[in-house]
């Protein structure tokens, strides 16, 4: 069933923590609005006019703001989630595409790759606390548990940089293996591992004294787990495994193979499953880490690998008894020609009950019951949605 809910492309995808999903937050590209859902209902609310080209959007902690990339206005406007009002804006810095809260809600970090800087913001203040000098083409930014930590990896300097975030300071710099795109906390905030696009592996560093592990079989050129093909990196609910995408797009000239890594964090030993025919963007578990949800994407020049890519499903994995990964369960949805294309697990009660995608190529967004597995809703949102920024708020 096809039912008219949106209006134009989206951006970036975020998701809200809050325990009983009920309302849900999409950016709108092309439409220069912020769309609201009824996340049980399905409908749409209200639609607002935001600033030009919204991308990435994120929710404040306690629910009461929605931060939104205005990326064509070089700003950060505010959204009284209540009211549905624009209440200010924040310094951003050129361009801002993807937003990084600290756990309290009171800084927010962007990575400015123009001028090689991360951006400290005061949200309550509104103003730039600091611009901290990194490396050339600063990308991932991520936070420890209690906060006190930022690290920042630059994609052509290949490091890790520590950031005292009370002092601003830059306190190591760990080299890493070529063209680090993301960096994870694992759960308990001892480690961070750092995923590199080009070497394909990960490094582990002890976060406490921001040196990398000392791991057996690495490289002598890198101290990392080779996993052959590194991307997206994401820690299991429970702590226990970091899971990270790859594609492989030179073995095989007529078809790529995705590549989908579980690694244990006690031992960092690794397990790999291949897909054929398969780009796996972006991934989210359920919040029981019962299930892991991945995006289908492409964008190849190869015409004959783009011909055959499968981007037309959303994989869904029981991750019940990882590190072991059986056959996916591939779900119809929407088609996507874009690279990327995002995703997002809705909550009623603590309890996973959709998964939302994106379907550029069709203008249209799915809804997948988790329980079942099956598209219950395709709402039509017109334009190219490349990707959909989706959050949710009690």
């Amino acid at each position: 069933m096809y039912r008219t809910a949106l209006s134009a492309a989206a951006a970036l995808l975020a998701l809200g923590a809050a325990a009983d999903a009920r309302t849900i937050y999409v950016s709108n590209e092309k439409g220069n609005s912020i769309s609201i859902l009824d996340g049980q209902s399905l409908e749409l609310v209200e639609e607002v006019k935001v600033g030009e080209r919204p991308r990435g959007i994120a929710l404040s902690p306690d629910g009461r703001f929605l931060y939104i990339c205005a990326s064509d206005d070089d700003t950060v406007q505010i959204m009284d989630t209540a009211t549905l009002e624009i209440v200010g804006t924040l310094p951003s810095g050129p361009d801002p595409e993807v937003l990084v809260l600290s756990p309290d809600g009171k800084r927010m970090y962007a990575a400015n790759e123009d001028d090689n800087m991360v951006t400290v913001i005061d949200v309550e203040g509104r103003t730039v606390l600091e611009e901290i000098p990194v490396g050339v083409e600063p990308e991932g930014v991520a936070i420890s548990p209690d906060g006190k930590t930022i690290v920042n990896t630059s994609e052509t300097t290949n490091m890790a940089h520590f950031i005292d975030a009370a002092s601003h300071e830059i306190i190591a710099n760990v080299l890493v293996d070529q063209r680090p795109r993301a960096a994870t906390f694992t759960a308990d905030g001892a480690e961070v591992w750092v995923s590199s696009e080009i070497g394909g592996t990960v490094a582990v560093i002890d976060a406490a004294a921001a040196t990398l592990f000392d791991i057996d079989d690495s490289t002598p050129e890198i101290d990392a787990i080779d996993i052959g093909f590194s991307g997206k990196g994401h820690v299991s609910p429970d702590g226990k495994f970091l899971l990270v995408q790859g594609i492989d797009t030179t073995s095989d000239a007529a078809h790529v193979i995705g590549k989908l890594t579980v690694v244990d964090v006690s031992d960092h030993s690794f397990q790999t499953v291949d897909l054929l025919d398969i780009s796996p963007d972006s991934f989210e578990f359920t919040p029981d880490g019962a299930k892991l949800y991945v995006a289908t994407a492409t964008s190849f020049d190869n015409a004959t690998q783009a011909g055959n890519i499968k981007n037309d499903v959303l994989l869904s994995f029981d991750t019940s008894v990882l590190p072991s990964l059986g056959a996916p369960i591939e779900i119809p949805v929407g088609t996507s020609s874009h690279e990327h294309r995002s995703l997002a697990i809705q909550e009623h009660d603590g309890v996973a009950a959709h998964a939302w995608v994106p379907n550029p190529d069709d203008g249209t967004v799915s809804v997948v019951d988790v329980e079942t597995d099956t598209v219950v809703d395709t709402l039509d949102v017109g334009g190219e949605p490349s990707s959909i920024a989706v959050l949710v708020l009690e």
